[in-house]
Formats: C-alpha cells, structure tokens, sequence
C-alpha cells in the first residue's frame, strides 16, 4: 500500500509529463480498438453475407470429386433422387441440423429477343431461401434497410419465376414479368431452352458477378439441367456456426457407413472472397498495432528513464536508508503500471464514446468491388482489447524496469552525489 502511494506521489510530482505519457498511452490504446472494432464489424458482417447473403449456409455436401472431374463429367458425380432421398435420411437424425436442401449450379445464355449474355444460375427451394436468410441483418441494419437489396425471394407457387442479379436490368433492358428464354446444356450435353418469369432483382454483393448471376427454383433448374429430382450439392444450416467442424467430422463418418463417399465444405473454404479480406485485415491490423505500440512504448520509456535520472539521489536516498534494489524496482514499475492502467482506461473511455458516434452517425460508404454502399459501424472487440490492454502493460512495466534497475545497481554513494 506505501509503494502504490509513493507511486501516485511520484506521478503527480512531474504531471505534466504524467499526463502528456497518459494521453499518449489513452489515445494508441483507443486507436487500437476502434480499428479492431471496425474490422470485428466486417468479419461479422462477411459472415453473414456468406452463411445467409450468398446462401452458403454452414456446409455444403457433394460426391467426392464433383468440384473438379464433375466439371466435365457432371452426370458420373451428381447426386441423383435416390441419393438425395439417402442422405436427407441420414441428415434428418442430426438435431443440429436447422435446413437441409438440395442445390443445383448450371450456366449457360439468356436473351431478350434482340442482346444475347452468358449467365450461371444456382436452383434452390423457394421455401430453403428464407430460411437461409434468417440472421443475414442485424437488429440496426434492419432499422437503417441496409441489406435489403441483398435478400432474395422465389414464389413457390410458380416455378417459372426466378431472381436476376441488377447489374443485368441495364445489360439486358428486364422488367418485371418480362419473359427470359434460358439456354443450357443438359447433364447429357444436349441443348435444352425455357422460358423464365422475372420476378424480382438482387445484389450479389461482388461487381464481378452482379451482371450474370440468376437464382432459378429448383424444379426448373432440374427441368432444365434433364436432372429429374436430383443436385449437385446439399447445402445444410446449422443452429450453431460452432459446430460447423464437428459436424464435418461426423457426418463424413455417417456417409461413409451407408456407402457414400463425400466431399463436405465449410463457408469459409467456399467463400473466396472472405478469406481474402481476413487475411488482408489481420495484416492491416498487426502493421497499425505495431506502429501504435511502438509510439507508446517510446513514450513510456522515455518518461521513466527521465523520471529514474531526475530521481536518482532520492534512490540513492532510500537505498542509504535501507530500501533494497528490488523494493527501487517495484516502486518504479509499480508507476509505470498505475500510468499505464489509468491510460488504458481513458482509452476505453475514449471508445467508447467514439463508437457510439460513430455508430449513430449511419455513416456509410463503397468498398472495393462492391457495388453499392454499406454502413460504417464500429463493434466491441473484447478479445482485442483485453489483449492490447496485456501488451500495453507488459511493455509498460519493461521500459521501467530496465532504468530502474540500472539505477538501483548504482553505488549509492555515486547516487547520493548525481547533479
């Protein structure tokens, strides 16, 4: 208790210094957070658009070898009706388990009677959607309509209806209840054309894609593949995304038992996109952290080591009165910690209030290779915070222990005589 008062004595003794190496400590540990808040937001925030935007869901289940050899020979790896009926069996004992649903990928040119344009489609349940968006917003992003034209709707009482990404209104001049010739090849390499209803338009999220994706109900996806109840692919929703892992694991062994060998995917090995910006924001975030730690830790120090010289006959002082090296140590850390720790939670203070700004503000703008906005917000990195706030601390107690410990292994007569 004497040292932690000494401490707060010594501090307040030189407080312009004290409050100048705050600040600093204050406004890095700040800067830290919020940076760290904001790319917690976009790691949410592609979640999501994976799992629920791009309809990914958790896993996605296919014969082995289907995403390379079933390239060019599609009909010796697709999931046929029997096979769909198998392993929604297996898949139905699982409780984990919140969706399962067949999917379908094909490609091929849709017209409007005048312009012709390549175009990939993916066939789905009209009903799966919905459920497959459930957690795409969040409780603000609903209150502001961000993410609306990222949702997507098919009408199950009409299976020629299907969705057109908005990049293709301007290219191919669609309309609502305009009718779209589609032409593909089918699982047999035989041309097969059909008529589809445009019944609505969506974002894809990526520019690259925003002027040929098309999302078709399933039945016509297979009328139009000659794929008579059958998929490419099972696409599961899980209750938790924690099990996403596990689940791989097990269910790998349960397809296995009943004779299938399968290939299962997590979002994250199918999202491209998000693994990229991850990848890219970590690195973001461990330059700036470097950058910001070594401006306070240059601070730190240099407040100590001026604090140590100032003080170095009051050392020699309490060492000439019994104080032993380890106590001269412990008394200079111990001020380090104290300053370090008040400037961690100012830091916190300064956040905190920041982000709620920030947050009200609905500030928004356009990211690379998006086509349109989305809204600037700031989150609560705890994990983060608590270990900038670790690190801040560990540097801290080193810049002082270093000069303390020089001074407290000087002669104490040379210390008594320091001018």
């Amino acid at each position: 208790m004497k040292m932690f008062t000494l401490a707060i004595r010594s501090l307040n003794r030189n407080r312009r210094r004290s409050i100048v190496t705050l600040l600093t400590i204050a406004i890095g540990f700040s800067a830290i957070a919020l940076f760290a808040g904001y790319i917690h937001n976009i790691y949410e925030g592609l979640t999501r658009q994976s799992i629920h935007g791009e309809l990914l869901g958790h896993l996605t289940l296919s014969k082995r070898g289907m995403s390379v050899e079933g390239k060019l020979n599609p009909e010796k790896y697709l999931l046929t009706a029997s096979d769909v009926i198998n392993l929604n069996s297996m898949l139905k004992a699982n409780s984990q388990i919140k969706l399962i649903t067949p999917r379908l990928s094909l490609s091929g040119i849709l017209t409007n009677g005048r312009a012709s344009t390549i175009f990939i489609a993916d066939g789905i349940d009209p009903e799966a959607i919905n459920i497959l968006q459930e957690g795409f917003q969040t409780e603000l992003e609903k209150q502001i309509g961000f993410g609306n034209d990222y949702l997507k709707q098919l009408d199950a009482q009409h299976p020629d209806k299907a969705l057109f990404s908005k990049g293709l209104i301007p290219l191919m001049q669609l309309k609502l209840g305009m009718q779209i010739p589609l032409l593909v090849n089918t699982v047999y390499g035989q041309a097969n054309a059909l008529d589809a209803t445009v019944n609505g338009f969506f974002n894809t999220g990526n520019a690259g894609t925003n002027d040929k994706f098309a999302i078709l109900p399933l039945k016509l996806a297979q009328t139009l593949y000659d794929l008579e109840g059958g998929a490419d692919r099972l696409t599961l929703l899980l209750h938790n995304e924690a099990d996403t892992e596990m689940m791989r694991t097990n269910l790998l062994k349960q397809a296995l038992a009943i004779g299938y060998d399968l290939e299962i995917k997590t979002w994250k090995e199918l999202s491209d996109f998000y693994n990229q910006v991850y990848a890219m924001f970590n690195i973001i975030f461990g330059f700036i952290f470097s950058i910001v730690l070594t401006v306070v830790v240059m601070s730190v120090a240099n407040s100590m080591a001026m604090s140590v010289v100032e003080r170095t006959r009051e050392i020699g002082t309490l060492r000439a009165i019994g104080l032993k090296r380890s106590g001269v140590i412990k008394l200079f850390v111990t001020e380090s910690l104290l300053l370090t720790s008040i400037g961690c939670v100012f830091g916190l203070i300064i956040t905190l209030i920041i982000r709620w700004c920030v947050n009200m503000a609905r500030i928004s703008y356009i990211p690379p290779n998006s086509p349109d906005a989305v809204p600037l917000l700031v989150d609560l990195d705890i994990e983060r915070i608590t270990l900038t706030a670790i690190m801040l601390l560990l540097v801290g107690t080193l810049a002082a222990y270093l000069p303390a410990r020089k001074a407290a292994h000087q002669p104490i007569i040379d210390s008594l005589g320091h001018v």
